[in-house]
């Protein structure tokens, strides 16, 4: 059978690369190790092209009756062109068998989370029915904040505004409570933070391209209003604080080699670095900053992202299917008394309390409340209503594959004893997964890709906080200077925070469990919304669709800040209790809350 040359080339490449046995992901040094780089590198680019992008296509196509069977084929290809030699002794690691691994659970996953998307997205968009009526970028067109952009910029820029560190270092530590992860991610990620980034960006669309505090103004009470100013604010302060802190450390220690202390000189020079970006960011137009660097960003992102993928199944990462034995041990942990233990998945996850532990470190990759106020941003820039099912609900489905894939990578290092499984080790993690898979410089740049995603979502969190401040308390922001006047004090503040945090021996820990709680708490807000808006357009029938994760969040937020040292302090039972019966009154009050405003509506 005579093949085009591309597929020629590609056939060349994979007998090339097994006929001189390259041990990609063995410890053992190799000693074709350029050959290993050049076939490497040219694998990469043959199978992106023409095994890839069929697949990609078939989902930018929306054919979710193809997308299961492609995606088995795609991975399993991935996974089989590179094989370990049999002369290449088997690893110490009991979960490694010398085989090229094909992890079944994870590529369920991806299943769930791919064609979910293709599905429940294109249902939540038939449920909200998008038109061609003109949107606010053309309406309220300023030159500033109210500018058309093309749809695949507005769906970068968007997927740059949300994913900060959430879909890496809170996978990194969620997976450490098993498999269960690779099912719970994608599940959540599908009915619950895709619908919310959704719902909430679209609803600000059609309103005006209203930021997220008109829209609690709008669809809740006077009262829920004014927290909810209160909280955002702070949480935005938060993220700024924390999206600071998180790529100036992983650039200082990482990629620089320096010590990231708060007493090194260094370490403030990098963090002045990213507060002059976010000043410029924030302040001036978002075409004349944003538009034009983060299509730069966006590609380094999906460089890290991708590289990562295809290095777990050409590496044969070894990773546990959800069916396995959870209390086969994975790493000897010697105490500081000397005592050896052991770290199972099993123990974790028995001892770690999944729920709601699991549900609040993960966060961005199954839901952020933090979104909501970054579709809004985004939602004056559109121009038309059509592309929000891409730009809003996809985009965080994307954010759900980067979850997905940094979890995956962190249980092979873990699995192959490379990293210790410790929470506290996140950040080190993502160095030594990105070095594992992409080698030096492949790492480097993976790297680079992980500073920039909390950067991007830094400056945006900022720019939200100012036109949240200003449209609340009706602040003119028509020229530069007085937007640097509005955002002079807001600095000041992330500035003081950020102070804290590093000179505080646990400043840092304080400000990120703050942070995840405050993160997920503020879905709510959202959630409530998008009921009455259902309830007030004739979509009552439909209001189970944001009540169901709402009131699943409910409980987790609730639980956890009943027991949380941070919170309440009261021990996990009574903990239990008090979520469940705050989740049933959420319920309760989002139903007559909408209804009661239905019938308002209806008597005018």
């Amino acid at each position: 059978m005579i093949l085009p040359f591309p597929l020629q080339r590609y056939r060349q490449t994979k007998i090339l690369a097994v006929k001189h046995r390259l041990y990609f992901g063995s410890r053992q040094e190799n000693s074709q190790k350029s050959l290993i780089v050049k076939y490497f590198y040219k694998f990469l680019f043959t199978a992106i092209r023409y095994r890839i992008r069929p697949f990609i296509y078939d989902i930018f196509m929306y054919t979710p009756q193809r997308l299961t069977c492609n995606l088995f084929t795609q991975c399993y290809n991935l996974s089989m062109i590179f094989r370990d030699d049999p002369d290449v002794p088997e690893r110490e690691n009991p979960l490694y068998k010398g085989e090229c691994v094909f992890v079944t659970t994870f590529i369920i996953g991806l299943v769930i989370l791919l064609g979910g998307a293709a599905l429940y997205g294109r249902f939540c968009e038939k449920v909200f029915g998008p038109d061609d009526r003109k949107t606010p970028a053309y309406t309220k067109e300023d030159g500033v904040d109210f500018v058309p952009m093309r749809g695949w910029k507005n769906s970068l820029i968007n997927l740059l505004n949300i994913a900060g560190t959430g879909p890496i270092l809170g996978p990194i530590q969620g997976i450490l409570f098993g498999p269960i992860a690779f099912l719970t991610i994608p599940i959540g990620n599908v009915i619950g933070g895709a619908m919310h980034d959704y719902f909430s960006g679209m609803i600000c669309l059609r309103d005006g391209g209203t930021q997220m505090p008109e829209m609690i103004r709008r669809y809740s009470t006077k009262g829920i209003y004014k927290f909810y100013n209160v909280f955002v604010c702070v949480l935005l302060l938060l993220v700024g604080a924390v999206f600071i802190y998180t790529p100036g450390d992983i650039a200082a220690t990482q990629l620089f080699g320096f010590d990231g202390k708060a007493t090194s000189v260094s370490t403030w020079v990098i963090y002045g670095v990213i507060f002059l970006y976010y000043l410029i960011a924030t302040v001036f137009p978002i075409d004349a900053i944003i538009g034009k660097i983060y299509p730069i960003f966006g590609g380094i992102l999906l460089f890290s992202a991708i590289g990562i993928f295809i290095g777990i199944f050409v590496t044969g990462m070894p990773l546990m299917n959800i069916w396995d034995s959870w209390a086969a041990p994975v790493l000897s942990l010697t105490g500081a008394d000397g005592t050896v233990g052991t770290f199972t998945y099993a123990d974790y996850f028995s001892t770690k309390h999944f729920l709601p532990i699991f549900f609040v470190t993960v966060a961005c990759g199954i839901l952020s409340g933090f979104h909501s106020t970054q579709t809004a941003i985004i939602s004056r820039t559109m121009k038309s209503e059509r592309q929000g099912r891409n730009t809003f609900y996809n985009m965080m489905v994307l954010e759900g594959f980067i979850a997905m894939v940094w979890a995956a990578g962190a249980m092979g290092v873990y699995n192959l004893a490379l990293q210790e499984p410790n929470a506290g080790l996140a950040t080190g993690t993502v160095g030594v997964v990105c070095k594992y898979l992409l080698g030096h410089v492949g790492g480097i740049i993976a790297l680079i890709g992980v500073i920039v995603l909390p950067i991007t979502s830094g400056d945006t969190a900022l720019r939200a906080l100012r036109l949240s401040l200003s449209e609340t308390l009706h602040i003119d922001q028509s020229t530069n200077g007085k937007r640097v006047k509005l955002a002079v004090p807001i600095f000041a503040l992330v500035i003081a925070i950020l102070v804290f945090a590093k000179t505080n021996a646990d400043g840092f820990n304080i400000l990120w469990r703050y942070f995840a709680w405050a993160n997920q708490t503020l879905s709510l807000f959202a959630f409530l919304c998008i009921t009455a808006w259902m309830f007030e357009n004739g979509k009552g029938k439909w209001a189970w669709i944001p009540m169901i994760p709402g009131c699943f969040y409910t409980f987790i937020c609730v639980t956890y800040i009943a027991n949380a040292h941070i919170g309440f302090n009261i021990p996990w039972t009574p903990a239990y209790i008090i979520g469940v019966a705050c989740a049933v009154a959420y319920v309760v009050a989002c139903c007559m809350y909408g209804k009661k405003r239905a019938a308002k509506l209806l008597a005018k």
